[in-house]
């Protein structure tokens, strides 16, 4: 395995890749959900099938596992267990797009969290975490809907929001003491157990009760294969290693643009049974989403152009 650290460019460029992944598995979640299977029955299988990859991955490099870095995966585990929980569950009560959209609002609870654990809190970051709040804003309102169109599912959404900030904190720490194979491995396999157990404790119709039906139809499976292949041992492997190069702020501004991806998606009716509409103030707010990102990763490279002085001409 190379021992060399990946540049910042590569892992802004590789976490952007992922937040278009996770994007893509709103839809994809939306879709199980209404094929029949159950909250649990599709976290339990999806990280089931995350842990083999990942698993038979660090078979392959032979990858070690030492005990701090399995303590740190264990922790990041118990949160995304959490907060996945609350995320799928809320699926049920709310859109593909809206869900993603407020999920997107880590971006303002991570540099929140950032400050406690005693980050530097650079000012092009907050400045982007304001103008994605804004697009947030616009992209999730309802006008005219009671509550602005809140539910309960929104409510669940909003809390694994601010469970997101703190795996995006702590995954921001953890990486730089800890392989991210292990990390990556170790998460995923502490939230597949944690669901699986939860799953075969709860009753009907919430377990695994009725999902064979669901399970004969072939786009099932497919969303579950994106889920587990691309969007859980592709993406928090990723996340794992390149998240060192890079700050929680910058990591959390850099992910504002799922829910963009999830909207894109959402409204294209690539997946089918998912067709979602939005609204001119809606789509105001996924291009703010964007522009916060350009702010925070373009702001200091071209104000440490523009304070660049000019050479002095040679006199002849």
């Amino acid at each position: 395995m190379p021992n060399s650290r990946p540049s910042h460019l590569l892992a802004v460029l590789s976490l952007a890749a992922i937040a278009a992944v996770w994007g893509g598995g709103f839809p994809a979640t939306k879709y199980c959900l209404q094929a029949g299977l159950s909250v649990g029955a599709i976290l339990s299988i999806r990280f089931a099938l995350g842990t083999a990859g990942l698993g038979l991955l660090m078979l392959l490099f032979r990858v070690p596992i030492r005990r701090q870095a399995a303590l740190d995966g264990l922790w990041l585990g118990l949160v995304l267990a959490s907060l996945f929980w609350l995320q799928t569950d809320g699926l049920r009560f709310t859109s593909a797009s809206k869900s993603g959209f407020i999920t997107g609002l880590y971006v303002i609870f991570t540099p929140m969290v950032a400050l406690l654990a005693g980050d530097r809190l650079r000012l092009s970051h907050g400045l982007g975490a304001l103008v994605a709040l804004t697009g947030l804003a616009l992209l999730v309102r309802e006008p005219g809907a009671a509550w602005g169109g809140w539910n309960r599912g929104d409510s669940e959404t909003l809390l694994a929001a601010v469970l997101c900030g703190f795996h995006i904190v702590m995954t921001a720490h953890f990486s730089r003491r800890s392989s991210g194979w292990v990390l990556a491995f170790m998460q995923v396999a502490v939230t597949g157990l944690i669901s699986l157990l939860v799953t075969l404790a709860l009753p009907s119709p919430h377990g695994f009760q009725g999902a064979g039906a669901a399970l004969a139809r072939g786009g099932t499976w497919v969303s579950l294969g994106f889920m587990a292949a691309l969007a859980t041992t592709l993406a928090f492997y990723v996340q794992s290693t390149m998240q060192a190069q890079l700050g929680a702020t910058e990591c959390a501004i850099i992910f504002s643009s799922e829910p963009v991806w999830t909207a894109g998606i959402a409204i294209s009716g690539f997946v089918p049974g998912i067709k979602e509409h939005l609204s001119p103030a809606q789509l105001s707010g996924g291009l703010l989403i964007i522009a916060a990102t350009l702010v925070a990763e373009l702001g200091p490279r071209l104000l440490r152009r523009l304070q660049r002085p000019e050479p002095e001409e040679a006199i002849g």
